[in-house]
């Protein structure tokens, strides 16, 4: 057991520190590998086909014989007169495509190589955030035996099985920063590189529309598609066409740059966002139909393609020609010397050695990557809080099975609370209140009830459907009057951290007069479990599900949180550096 903290009474006594803030624990400013969680390493990934899981690796030797096929195929082909005509006909380009007068200027050279240098952070960041939940699924929840992609073994039947106990681990030269559940800071390192990697495309299309370099990408003529499939016979025979790079890309350039530029990236900001509770919410019909889980496999499969396309495209490089490709998009000349080349090897420089100390610094300036990525996306994130969720689902959309998660309360006195059916149970709400009160839980179900059927978005990534009931937070709110300088409400748990001390979480007044927030003491018509937070969670739908404190014990107004735990606004925040605004 752990230690039973003193009685929460609705006065202390002057002068001396409230039990709860007292509970508190305080929390180091870097990751401290020794006191992490313990890694546990997951499976080589899996798709399933049917009823049956097929081991992603065969696809190595299948693609390996595949491609060996293809060569030998595309070479016969060659030899038939009626395919010598077609590449003819159609050499590669399509020969009524405009060309491209001003080669690869400055500004194309500059973008190719942030883009290169953004990809690398979005990539590996989220791969770590996927590693936190690593299956994938179609459907709106994550029912175990429903998913369609993982990495990490069946989930165990016949015992508590947390979605934080099915996080892995991924190597510090993969993911960011690598250890196991460390999300929050691969989302910091996600959205704030996605900015930077959002802004660099906004100015590339930009600079794209206002020169002639659109008509290297974007398709003109319908020959696009017979110039591609003879440029894909030319490549696979290993008889590579001309280039002619430098003023128009072939048919399969064409298009695959086509949907790198203007479909896979576009999707990938879309889906990335419908992954939010505030936003999915807030679009009503659209965010039921375009469900979160739905959202994440469709990014993961965007992810897919960009990392073919790096593949491929790196490997074209080399193998039709290093020196002009270099020249082209490194020096923007077209000749044959090698003056770009010295500027190719300085950009693989430092993407090798952005790659290589992007983990051990994360890691060792943890808070600092906390920060720097709360300046950065913080506020914007923060403006979706405005937004009053109002989506609602019905009793068919709920899910059969909720994942559990949180360190559940441990304590004598929790127990007896427990035995007693919550009976003693008292909830204190005080602080920068005109009218601080004590309310035990019949008092809470003697108040108007509301109920709701909405979805649980976890930070790690699942999804759950669940009917809730209980009272709404802007009844409370008209209870206790809190006064023009509260605003922040302070949610404290009966249960400790993780990390030990009392875990507790910070949200701004304004959210808890929206809608559909909710202290919930009923969970699909029966009292909320104990697993699930018993006798009372708050329910705030435009929030991550890491907001919404289980187990309450007490809810507090004041003005700044600076002075609490660590100072960050939660026990999350605090000791796993999440930031605690998280409507995305």
């Amino acid at each position: 057991m752990t230690e039973d903290y003193p009685p929460i009474s609705a006065n202390s006594a002057p002068g001396f520190p409230d039990p709860l803030r007292m509970s508190l624990g305080h929390a180091d400013d870097r990751l401290l590998v020794d006191h992490w969680m313990p890694p546990q390493w997951g499976i080589a990934p899996r798709i399933r086909i049917g009823r049956h899981w097929v081991n992603t690796l065969w696809a190595l030797p299948i693609s390996a014989a595949a491609l060996l096929c293809l060569i030998a195929l595309a070479q016969s082909l060659r030899e038939l007169p009626s395919v010598g005509a077609f590449i003819q006909r159609h050499p590669g380009i399509a020969q009524s495509a405009p060309a491209v007068g001003s080669g690869f200027p400055w500004w194309l050279e500059v973008q190719h190589f942030l883009n290169m240098f953004f990809m690398l952070f979005i990539m590996r960041a989220g791969l770590q955030i996927l590693a936190d939940h690593p299956r994938l699924y179609w459907g709106r929840d994550c029912t175990p035996g429903t998913d369609w992609f993982r990495f990490q073994v069946p989930v165990p039947k016949g015992r508590i099985w947390t979605a934080k106990d099915d996080s892995v681990t991924l190597p510090t030269w993969l993911g960011i920063p690598g250890l196991r559940h460390t999300l929050g800071l691969s989302r910091w390192w996600h959205f704030s590189v996605n900015l930077l990697w959002v802004i660099n495309g906004v100015v590339f299309y930009a600079l794209l529309f206002s020169t002639d370099q659109w008509q290297r990408l974007v398709p003109l003529t319908w020959d696009v598609f017979p110039a591609a499939l003879s440029t894909a016979i030319q490549y696979a025979s290993l008889n590579f066409p001309v280039d002619e790079g430098w003023t128009r890309y072939n048919g399969l350039q064409q298009l695959s740059y086509f949907i790198t530029v203007f479909i896979a990236a576009p999707v990938s900001i879309a889906t990335g966002l419908m992954q939010s509770p505030a936003i999915s919410n807030k679009l009503s019909w659209f965010g039921r139909l375009f469900n979160r889980q739905a959202m994440r496999s469709v990014h993961f499969i965007s992810f897919a393609w960009f990392v073919g396309f790096i593949l491929a495209h790196g490997a074209m490089v080399f193998v039709t020609g290093l020196r002009q490709n270099t020249n082209h998009m490194f020096a923007g000349v077209d000749n044959a010397s090698w003056v770009g080349f010295p500027p190719f090897l300085l950009a693989m420089a430092i993407l090798i050695l952005a790659w290589l100390i992007a983990s051990p610094l994360t890691i060792r300036y943890a808070r600092q990557v906390q920060h720097v990525g709360a300046f950065m996306v913080g506020r914007m994130m923060g403006l979706a809080e405005r937004w009053d969720p109002r989506s609602q689902l019905t009793e068919k959309d709920i899910s059969p099975y909720f994942w559990p998660n949180g360190t559940m309360p441990n304590s004598e006195a929790f127990d007896d609370l427990v035995a007693n059916k919550f009976a003693s149970y008292r909830l204190r709400i005080d602080g920068l209140v005109e009218r601080p009160q004590e309310f035990s839980l019949a008092a809470l179900k003697a108040m108007p009830k509301q109920e709701q059927i909405t979805t649980h978005f976890c930070i790690q990534g699942w999804s759950g459907v669940a009917k809730w009931g209980g009272v709404p937070m802007r009844d409370i709110l008209s209870l206790v009057k809190p006064m023009p300088k509260a605003r922040y409400a302070v949610f404290y748990s009966l249960a400790d951290g993780a990390d030990g001390g009392r875990y507790y979480d910070v949200h701004k007044i304004e959210n808890m007069s929206h809608d559909l927030t909710i202290l919930a003491y009923e969970m699909n018509g029966a009292p909320v479990s104990v697993l699930h937070g018993a006798p009372l969670r708050l329910r705030c739908e435009n929030e991550l599900g890491f907001k919404m404190v289980k187990w309450i014990a007490a809810i507090e107004f004041v003005h700044d949180f600076a002075d609490l735990g660590a100072g960050e606004g939660g026990y999350n925040e605090d000791h796993e550096f999440y930031g605690y605004r998280m409507p995305i």
